[in-house]
């Protein structure tokens, strides 16, 4: 067993590329979708909850008040348009393309080939009902963020089972 197995940490896999935090602070390849938060362009206190789901390309985007984008009408809006960008950034075109199960092309992915084949397969409008449980896991990273550094556990994390004891 190797060291990381036998700590109570988690090894954290590397941003492919930086991110900017300030447009998409919240990006994740969870429950089939590709899903995050986005901020809005002309409202500092709006963000959008946008998810594309993994082989349909179906999508959903709405405010964090559940209030629809006026661009997903039919096509990606810009704050879809983002979030793809930021994955690519934080896991890797060929790691989203796989995960969003979209045909390998000839070329290098990247993030503009992967909205153009998503786009390509007109995609339909989703179920926004996974806006409000990928909003809470945003919540809850950022207050995460606000906690001062320590090595006590915290008692949320206790779910974990417990360990044998090694001799």
């Amino acid at each position: 067993m190797s060291d990381w197995e036998r700590s109570s940490t988690v090894r954290v896999v590397p941003p492919a590329h930086p991110r900017r935090l300030a447009k998409v602070p919240f990006v994740e390849l969870a429950d089939g979708r590709l899903q995050g938060v986005v901020s809005s362009g002309s409202d500092i206190e709006r963000v959008y909850v946008s998810s594309v789901a993994a082989g349909s390309f179906a999508f959903a985007c709405s405010t964090n008040n559940n209030r629809p984008c006026g661009g997903a009408r039919g096509w990606f809006c810009n704050h879809i348009r983002a979030l793809v960008g930021e994955a690519v950034l934080q896991y890797g075109a060929e790691r989203v393309g796989r995960y969003m199960r979209v045909e390998p092309a000839d070329a290098e992915p990247s993030a503009m080939l992967l909205l153009t084949q998503m786009s390509g397969a007109r995609p339909a409008r989703g179920d926004s009902a996974a806006a409000a449980p990928v909003f809470s896991r945003f919540l809850r990273h950022l207050a995460y963020l606000e906690l001062a550094p320590t090595t006590a556990p915290l008692p949320e994390m206790q779910w974990f089972p417990p360990t044998r004891a090694v001799a």
